[in-house]
């Protein structure tokens, strides 16, 4: 016993007496690894051998080489991940508006499955599922531990079948929610007239939207009568946004010049700019667009091009606050990258990343009696998120 006692102290005596020399030799690994990419890759290629030969469980290689890439991508920002070829399919499916599932739109928080927002007539819509809840459960596994992409294949299947979600909201005990899986098919846009308001609700920006959007405000002047029409309300409340090119189309249907959004990426020449080019379909009748915090990304494009030019008011809560660009990069055979590589700005040069869109208006949200705000849920509340921009643009100050 003494000799182990006197063993264990001589040796911590020694590693104290070697911590300067540990130390530098320590900085000096970390300095190499920081400048040379050679170096980081030996790292990874040292830490997957001894994985592949020590693991209590000897995982494939295709497990350790995606969940690799994938921990590239998420550990950036909570929008860029590693899609393989199952998670591509879906993502073309929902672009054109057709996937199955519960219909919502998630993301990934502090481990937590994030609700952004329910998509309108769908499963989780009619559950009563809200933008904010946390899905804590799925079949009584926890979602701790899951990537996104596969907590949303738990939650995907077969439609008829059935999932067990538990959902953790503010001020709320834990609770559980059965819901029957559906294939989802959302109408991106249902419109109706309102004596003499046209009232235009856009769920989703795919690739039918702006043509629906078209068949609405055409049928919506018609029914209405050209005089007698006052104006248009456009309801993107929990609308979690979708497709760039569905976005500045539906602006362009009621801005007949100038700018409607921006992107930057870390390149300045390969900023974008992007105008609009068609006539106003409304001719200039007033707008009123709806946003809350369910609102994210197409949506916030929308709200905040029509704010900047003064084109509508805009009624409601502050918007999600998603203002960064993702591309989709196929990799044959293998699935697809999805990654973030610019940032949204209004024609005013308001970047919209973890500010949101303000209303002009505020409107809480409302049943028999005011309810409380949540406050504390949008995309500056993600874990990884991109900061927002504290900078005063030239356009902001000449404002």
């Amino acid at each position: 016993m003494k000799q182990t006692i006197f063993g264990g102290i001589l040796g911590i005596l020694l590693i104290s007496g070697g911590c300067a020399f540990a130390d530098t030799k320590i900085k000096s690994q970390e300095e190499t690894l920081k400048d040379d990419p050679y170096a980081l890759m030996e790292l990874f290629g040292v830490v997957y051998q001894e994985i592949k030969k020590e693991y209590i469980d000897e995982p494939t290689d295709k497990k350790l080489i995606e969940s690799a890439i994938n921990g590239m991508l998420t550990s950036l920002d909570p929008h860029s991940s590693y899609m393989t070829q199952e998670d591509f399919d879906d993502l073309e499916a929902q672009s054109k508006g057709e996937f199955g599932g519960l219909g919502m739109e998630v993301t990934s928080d502090k481990g937590f499955v994030r609700v952004v927002s329910p998509i309108d007539d769908t499963p989780a819509f009619k559950a009563g599922i809200q933008a904010g809840d946390f899905i804590t459960h799925i079949d009584g596994e926890a979602v701790v531990g899951l990537s996104l992409q596969d907590a949303v294949k738990k939650m995907r299947g077969t439609p008829g079948t059935t999932v067990k979600l538990k959902i953790s909201r503010a001020q709320k005990e834990p609770f559980d929610i059965k819901l029957t899986r559906a294939m989802i098919v959302p109408e991106p846009v249902k419109f109706e007239a309102k004596e003499d308001v046209g009232y235009v609700r856009i769920s989703s920006f795919n690739e039918k939207t702006v043509e629906k959007l078209h068949e609405a405000v055409f049928k919506l002047t018609k029914d209405i009568g050209k005089e007698n029409l006052k104006g248009f309300v456009i309801d993107v409340r929990n609308n979690p946004g979708g497709l760039l090119d569905s976005a500045i189309g539906v602006v362009d249907t009621f801005l007949a010049k100038g700018e409607i959004v921006s992107t930057r990426s870390r390149n300045p020449a390969e900023a974008i700019r992007v105008s609009a080019k068609t006539p106003d379909m409304t001719d200039g009748k007033p707008l009123v667009v709806l946003i809350n915090e369910g609102s994210a990304s197409a949506s916030e494009i929308v709200a905040g091009a029509l704010q900047d030019h003064k084109r509508a008011v805009i009624v409601g809560l502050k918007s999600f606050g998603k203002g960064s660009v993702q591309t989709v990069k196929p990799i044959p055979g293998f699935g697809g990258l999805k990654m973030t590589i610019a940032k949204y700005y209004t024609p005013s040069g308001r970047s919209i990343q973890a500010k949101g869109i303000d209303p002009d208006i505020v409107v809480p949200r409302a049943k028999l009696e005011e309810e409380p705000v949540i406050e504390g849920f949008g995309e500056r509340d993600l874990h990884g998120a991109l900061a927002a921009e504290e900078k005063t643009t030239q356009k902001e100050k000449k404002k």
